[in-house]
């Protein structure tokens, strides 16, 4: 079953979960272009959940989500706030979901934890979830160490349940490789941030567009944080001190607030400007819908030139 028949969307993709970016308004904003937006709860309260999930109810009659980070210490709070609320969608991440599924799945809210590996599979299934999103360390924001390319294929073995594909996906031709690789839809990020309607700050939406294909870097692999980001100078700060073996704490000076300061102040020099390896193919802001229906257009276009190739 293609994942847009699972979540009663139009097309079978789902918006990243990216705090401080995936607000209500966008969620909203993607769920009315077609795909399922998710509000992404990482920087948030349990209120101010509460508060996005409401407006989101005000700006679509689609299909939303929200995205839940366990590491958050509200994340039991925010657990039972989707219950009440009534969301029908939720997706987890950073953390084992195991504790809350029983209860959403009572809610009747369809249940999508991310995975970096297919060890979280194994212990995930029998919960009861509904799917997985197998993220490749292509992605922006918290990594795995696996490509999606041997990602994706090794979860679909390892599982039944429907597959999603996440990271490296910015393009019809990923797109279709998604498909190849066993998957029923994708979930994308990096290709959204430089949407029209992405509330991103204006700086941060052109270092996207200004970047090259090696222009990402992962900090935190020495403490097991690892973040994909924009190369910047925090980033080499950052880097060098922990290649001189400074602590978890020590290195937390350097992020405290940076995501932030990217997103509302538009600080590309010490803000932390999340973004996938894909940042090398997009080259213009467009409008979400335009994103979506040329991601599908060509990957329709590419799954047809194969089967002729090969017929």
């Amino acid at each position: 079953m293609k994942l847009n028949e699972i979540l009663g969307t139009e097309f079978p993709i789902i918006q990243g979960g990216m705090a401080n970016i995936a607000t209500g308004e966008f969620a909203a904003a993607v769920s009315n272009a077609g795909a399922l937006g998710l509000i992404g709860a990482g920087g948030m309260t349990a209120d101010m959940l509460r508060e996005h999930i409401r407006t989101c109810k005000s700006l679509t009659d689609k299909p939303f989500g929200v995205n839940i980070m366990l590491m958050n210490p509200a994340a039991a709070q925010m657990a039972q706030v989707v219950i009440e609320e009534g969301v029908k969608v939720v997706t987890t991440g950073a953390g084992v979901p195991g504790q809350f599924v029983p209860a959403w799945k009572e809610a009747g809210i369809k249940v999508f934890p991310v995975v970096p590996a297919t060890t979280m599979v194994k212990r995930l299934e029998p919960l009861g979830v509904d799917g997985f999103i197998a993220e490749g360390t292509e992605s922006g924001g918290h990594v795995g160490e696996l490509t999606t390319m041997a990602l994706v294929p090794q979860v679909c073995e390892a599982t039944s349940l429907p597959v999603i594909a996440a990271g490296g996906i910015a393009s019809g031709r990923q797109l279709a490789a998604a498909f190849a690789l066993g998957a029923c839809g994708a979930q994308v990020g990096t290709c959204l941030l430089v949407s029209e309607e992405c509330p991103i700050h204006d700086n941060y939406k052109q270092a996207v567009l200004k970047a090259k294909d090696s222009d990402t870097t992962v900090t935190g692999r020495s403490v097991n944080a690892p973040v994909r980001i924009l190369k910047n100078q925090m980033s080499r700060e950052y880097l060098k001190q922990e290649r001189a073996g400074a602590s978890r704490e020590e290195l937390e000076k350097f992020t405290l607030g940076s995501l932030r300061r990217a997103v509302f102040e538009g600080d590309t020099k010490t803000g932390s400007l999340m973004c996938g390896q894909t940042a090398g193919l997009l080259h213009q802001i467009r409008p979400l819908r335009t994103i979506f229906e040329e991601l599908m257009g060509d990957s329709r276009s590419v799954l047809a030139e194969m089967e002729a190739k090969w017929r």
